[in-house]
């Protein structure tokens, strides 16, 4: 029996594969590190610059981490599904550069959206207790606790909660897919219908911006890193459609 057939890696494009393994990697390390009194999530996610956790390398390094195994493995068999065939399409140095330009616009929008959702809140809090926040705020959040008043609690998770996942990433393929092959035909799992992959993304997308704004990130998913992901995948498909003939 051949061996390579065995491995569910093996065929796959350079890039994605090195993408799946470094995922995991890390996942695993943040478990180990983990046991040793370390969180890597904490160093390596995405903080609000106004945190005196943030540091500017977490716009990539977030991308690369997870918060669980459901986490991980959704993201990346998504990456497995489609990632693939848009690397095989455009070769493995306009993918990465797509994947890492959805991943860091995603943290961007992210980062904006929670700007604006403080600035929101700030005048309902005193001085005193938006100053509390910055100071002492992400030790409260660390503890695993929260303030009790409403609005402080808010502004101290959007402040002090990291982001985390290749997701800003994995909707810039989703959307990258829909709009190179908008008529293929895509079979949900919930419910079981085939749909065509340019009305999934449109719904999709729809999806996370009606759960972006209802939900004011109290489902602890980061909707709008979502859209970030991609409306970024969205503006670069679009540049490169009107530079090149050579990709669309």
């Amino acid at each position: 029996m051949n061996g390579r057939g065995m491995n569910p890696l093996s065929g796959l494009p350079e890039v994605v594969k090195n993408l799946l393994i470094i995922n995991v990697l890390m996942l695993l390390a943040t478990f180990v590190a983990y046991q040793a009194g370390i969180n890597l999530s904490e160093i390596l996610g995405l903080h609000h610059w106004s945190s005196e956790a943030f540091r500017p390398h977490q716009l990539i390094t977030y991308m690369f981490m997870h918060g669980g195994l459901a986490h991980l493995f959704f993201n990346m068999f998504a990456l497995y599904m489609f990632g693939k065939v848009l690397e095989q399409v455009w070769g493995p140095k306009r993918f990465l550069i797509y994947y890492m330009v959805c991943g860091i616009g995603a943290g961007i929008i992210q980062l904006l959206v929670n700007e604006i959702r403080i600035q929101g809140l700030i005048d309902q809090l005193d001085p005193s207790t938006y100053r509390l926040i910055l100071d002492e705020g992400r030790s409260v959040i660390r503890s695993g606790k929260n303030y009790v008043d409403e609005t402080a609690g808010t502004v101290n998770a959007l402040i002090n909660t990291t982001t985390v996942g290749a997701s800003g990433s994995v909707f810039g393929i989703l959307l990258a897919f829909g709009m190179l092959f908008p008529n293929v035909q895509l079979m949900l799992l919930f419910p079981p219908i085939p749909l065509k992959a340019k009305y999934f993304v449109a719904i999709y997308g729809a999806l996370e911006l009606y759960l972006g704004i209802a939900n004011n990130s109290g489902d602890n998913v980061a909707h709008f890193a979502h859209l970030g992901g991609m409306l970024f995948g969205f503006i670069m498909i679009r540049f490169w459609r009107k530079n090149t003939n050579t990709f669309f």
